[in-house]
């Protein structure tokens, strides 16, 4: 413990100094930095989904820094400083958690959510959803809500129920379809979406996740079909689809091995 309390202090004179003495850090704003986060949040992102633990430790350090630097530049307002952010986070847990550090007593995780979504709306939030940002992407977003309000028991009680809805949802688009009502069209798709990240939710499956594995092995894919059309002199742009079709089919094989 002592040793993790000497490395943090180490990175909080680090960006002291830095803050200080380098031209580029000295310049920087929450406005400014804020677009390099949401980075480091994707680069992290991809860093756990190739299972890369080594570009994990990279990534989190880079968050971490940002962390530090945000808790400086709010200090030199006198706003807060790393302390309060640390003591803010660990008070909330601790709140968060009667389970743990109270005489609440839970049978599952289930419960502990349900609890943690109680105690946010006893805190003061005026909604359940209060807490899912406008801008996260929407495949996220729609899972977020969906655990939200799961939290208070807004759910459906099983996976079935869940795909009838799914069924449901692709039926009325095909009608609006029909209909030729962009519009329509439009929102119809939506609830399908929609639909189908709920049942994710009731098979264990992670939407965004399993959705940005499927786009990494498409990518993956192509690319081994477009070095194996340029290596037999072809010109992709030139192909019909049922040829290129052909390569996919190898590709997709080629790719199970590699």
């Amino acid at each position: 413990m002592k040793e993790k309390g000497v490395a943090f202090i180490r990175l909080v004179e680090i960006m002291d100094r830095l803050r200080i003495e380098c031209p580029w850090d000295k310049k920087q704003t929450m406005d400014s930095l804020r677009y390099l986060t949401i980075e480091e949040m994707y680069e992290l992102s991809d860093s756990i989904l190739d299972k890369d633990m080594d570009e994990i430790k990279k990534e989190l350090g880079d968050l971490l820094l940002h962390i530090i630097f945000y808790s400086r530049i709010a200090s030199e307002g006198d706003y807060f400083d790393i302390t309060d952010v640390i003591n803010a986070i660990s008070d909330k847990l601790i709140h968060r958690h009667p389970h743990i550090y109270g005489d609440v007593k839970v049978k599952d995780e289930k419960q502990v959510k349900e609890n943690w979504e109680k105690l946010k709306l006893k805190e003061g939030k005026t909604s359940v959803l209060e807490g899912v940002p406008n801008s996260l992407p929407s495949v996220i977003k729609a899972f977020r809500i969906q655990e939200k309000v799961r939290g208070i028991g807004f759910d459906w009680e099983n996976k079935e129920q869940v795909w009838e809805k799914v069924k449901e949802e692709i039926e009325e688009l095909k009608i609006e379809e029909k209909n030729n009502q962009h519009d329509r069209i439009e929102e119809e798709f939506g609830d399908v979406l929609f639909a189908l990240v709920n049942y994710s939710r009731f098979i264990n499956v992670n939407p965004e996740d399993a959705l940005e594995r499927t786009n990494k092995r498409f990518i993956s894919r192509f690319k081994i079909m477009e070095e194996k059309i340029k290596k037999e002199g072809k010109d992709l742009s030139e192909m019909k689809f049922e040829e290129m079709n052909t390569y996919w089919d190898w590709a997709k094989k080629k790719y199970k091995i590699v």
